[in-house]
């Protein structure tokens, strides 16, 4: 495929990093189907699989991006952060996972409570570091790329930073669940919570805006009106997201099985 060439051209550094992470969110797939290992009630290996496919979409996608910026030497720095914080971040994840604890929210002992502080401050430096990456996308000459398209980056790259944010808030909780501890029956894969308030769903809309809203800007609106309106629209909507799960409620009301009616012969 031509564009998986034009990556590897644009950024070999985040290519090649991000399709060792696509590998290894498939040998997590395999692992959940080979072990039996458990963390809040799902097999282990799920939540590694699933960062290391975003890690792999992330970096195709700044690798993409920061190309248009034209300018080497910050792309360049900004790549190699990008490979060290999630260097430090899935290999935390997985070691974890691998002993059925939890990475995220571990306090439990002196050792984990560092790891998970190191995972805050690494995660806090790219997402701070691609918000100067969406500055400059702000200082770039529109007659060098699409007007449509380069909306559609500022702002996917903005909801990106706000909603990465939000992690913070969970941070803060030590959980990610509103109304009840974590580890309540979720959604397939996802693991969001089917009765209760999950901050994850607004981190994770919030989040893929950062592919979302470019795509859409560079394939449908050819004018920064059209993108800036459609962005507007899915900000608001997934702040309504964070909103619900804030009140404690999920992302699907969960459907009551009707009443049974009891007849007496008479």
């Amino acid at each position: 495929m031509q564009w998986i060439y034009e990556l590897q051209q644009r950024n070999a550094l985040l290519f090649w990093y991000g399709l060792l992470c696509f590998v290894g969110g498939i040998v997590c797939a395999l692992f959940t189907k080979t072990t039996n290992i458990q963390v809040n009630h799902i097999n282990a290996f799920i939540k590694p699989m699933k960062f290391f496919f975003s890690v792999w979409l992330f970096c195709f996608t700044m690798g993409w991006l920061v190309f248009e910026l034209q300018q080497p030497s910050i792309a360049n720095s900004y790549s190699l952060m990008v490979v060290i914080v999630m260097s430090i971040e899935l290999i935390i994840i997985t070691w974890q996972a691998a002993n059925g604890r939890l990475s995220h929210f571990n306090i439990s002992s002196a050792l984990y409570r560092s790891l998970f502080m190191l995972m805050g401050i690494a995660i806090t430096v790219l997402t701070a570091w691609t918000l100067y990456i969406g500055y400059q996308f702000f200082t770039i000459q529109p007659a060098t790329i699409p007007l449509g398209y380069l909306w559609g980056i500022r702002l996917g790259i903005i909801c990106f930073v706000i909603f990465a944010f939000e992690g913070g808030m969970m941070g803060a909780r030590l959980s990610h669940t509103i109304g009840a501890a974590d580890g309540s029956e979720g959604l397939p894969i996802v693991n969001w919570s089917k009765q209760y308030g999950d901050l994850r769903i607004a981190h994770f809309f919030g989040m893929h805006a950062l592919q979302l809203l470019p795509l859409a800007g560079y394939f449908i609106f050819r004018k920064s009106s059209g993108i800036i309106m459609v962005s507007a629209i899915y900000f608001v909507l997934v702040s309504v997201m964070l909103v619900r799960a804030l009140k404690g409620l999920p992302l699907v009301k969960p459907t009551q099985a009707a009443p049974s009616i009891i007849t007496e012969k008479v």
